[in-house]
């Protein structure tokens, strides 16, 4: 199971294995304080999707489809994340304010469809 948390949300013991899914080390948290199992910078979204998609919720659709593009072309740096989804809990740790539009969702919900979970809404079952 793969849940999403914000790294301003206390660490509980539920959390199970813990990644920073982030390109940025976000502002204001130490690196001891964060209680991380792993910081995998390559399942964020490039440095220019990011500062394209700006946390504008109007480009949410479009951002979803360039992420998941980028992660269809490095689909390795997912391997940490599916094997352990698959032996347990896994928190996918963020740092945007938006809860509803951002890395972690989209990410989240591309592994969710690539593990057999659900259909990504921009790529209809065949």
């Amino acid at each position: 199971m793969i849940t999403l948390k914000r790294v301003y949300d206390p660490v509980t013991s539920t959390d199970g294995v813990r990644y920073l899914v982030e390109r940025l080390w976000p502002r204001g948290v130490k690196k001891t304080a964060l209680h991380i199992d792993a910081w995998l910078k390559d399942v964020a979204p490039s440095g220019e999707l990011r500062r394209w998609f700006d946390h504008d919720p109007k480009k949410w659709n479009e951002f979803r489809r360039r992420y998941h593009d980028e992660l269809r072309a490095s689909a390795d740096a997912l391997d940490p994340i599916v094997k352990a989804a698959r032996r347990g809990r896994v928190t996918l740790v963020y740092s945007s304010h938006d809860t509803e539009h951002n890395n972690a969702v989209a990410l989240k919900e591309y592994l969710d469809a690539r593990m057999g979970k659900r259909q990504t809404p921009d790529k209809p079952a065949a």
